[in-house]
């Protein structure tokens, strides 16, 4: 595979590994060893990270926060996260992370994830992510800002 790494992609290049619609947004990278286990393949709470880097970047594409040191950090609280492994990975595969919110309520979104390796489903991911307000307790509502940039990009749904 000829891409960069750790850089997010174009939809058409999505399209052309194998990485279905409505997912608009993906990053590829290689598995590294110290993301093995003892059978030598990626140990699963490495997904967990892997979903993490792409929905910080995935934030940072659509506009909400920044995370530069200085920048807008909007506070987050990851409240679920459920992961389905399908295909092992192993040292030097490359793979692509692509995520996106399904839906969205008033204070928080439900994203999906899916890893793909050689335009194969390796494992799936679904998050719930809340807006909070700085005192880490308060719910905070959503920003038009941030439900306009769902829909528009993900297809994304109101789940009222």
């Amino acid at each position: 595979m000829d891409f960069p790494l750790l850089t997010p992609l174009s939809i058409a290049h999505l399209r052309d590994q194998g990485i279905p619609a409505p997912f608009a947004f993906g990053m590829g990278d290689r598995v590294r060893f110290h993301e093995l286990d003892v059978l030598e393949h990626v140990n699963n709470a490495r997904y967990l990270s892997w979903f993490e880097t792409a929905r910080i970047a995935y934030l940072r594409a659509y506009g909400i926060g920044d995370y530069s040191r200085t920048g807008e950090r909007p506070v987050l609280v990851l409240k679920s996260v459920a992961v389905d492994y399908k295909v092992p990975l192993h040292l030097e595969d490359v793979y692509i992370v692509a995520g996106r919110t399904r839906a969205f309520r008033n204070t928080s979104w439900t994203m999906e994830y899916g890893v793909w390796h050689d335009k194969k489903l390796c494992a799936t991911s679904t998050a719930v992510i809340v807006l909070m307000e700085a005192d880490f307790v308060t719910r905070k509502r959503l920003p038009d800002s941030y439900t306009r940039a769902f829909k528009e990009r993900d297809g994304s749904i109101f789940e009222g």
